[in-house]
């Protein structure tokens, strides 16, 4: 009686053995490429981004009720150059800021003054920011213009 190898119609005599070294070869690859792929999971999650949110990543901010920010819906709202107050990443107060090309400012202006640690005020009328306690004025992006409110 002869033996064929089914898938090949190879003679089963003809068959070359898979040697010890051979198998304890792949065993090692598989023992070591195994855990290496599930380590690497995490890190791959971290670096391509998720399409599922729609949100599209990014930090956020909310406004004055505690509602999350939505770039588009607040875009349809605010105009350029507005600048609004809402809540900032640590909770404290951050005005967002519309762009010229009706797209959000890379950057928030934190309404705290470096003075006394008051809320200060946008003044649309004089295009810049004053501190009600004492009077320091700040520039559109946040600079200090007139004291007494520390330079940083």
């Amino acid at each position: 009686m002869r033996i064929t190898c089914q898938a090949t119609s190879i003679p089963a005599d003809r068959v070359p053995d898979m040697g010890k070294r051979q198998l304890m070869n792949l065993l090692l690859l598989g023992a070591i490429s195994l855990p290496s792929g599930f380590m690497l999971v995490p890190y791959a999650a971290f670096f391509v981004p998720s399409g599922g949110r729609g949100t599209g990543g990014g930090t956020v901010a909310k406004d004055a009720i505690g509602n999350d920010v939505i770039a588009e819906e607040w875009l349809k709202t605010h105009g350029p150059g507005d600048r609004t107050l809402t809540q900032g990443l640590k909770g404290d107060p951050t005005y967002l800021v519309v762009e010229k090309d009706r797209t959000l400012a890379t950057y928030g202006i934190n309404a705290v003054c470096t003075h006394l640690g008051c809320v200060v005020p946008w003044n649309q009328a004089e295009n810049k920011f004053i501190c009600p306690c004492h009077g320091s004025q700040y520039n559109d992006q946040g600079r200090v213009v007139r004291g007494p409110a520390p330079l940083r």
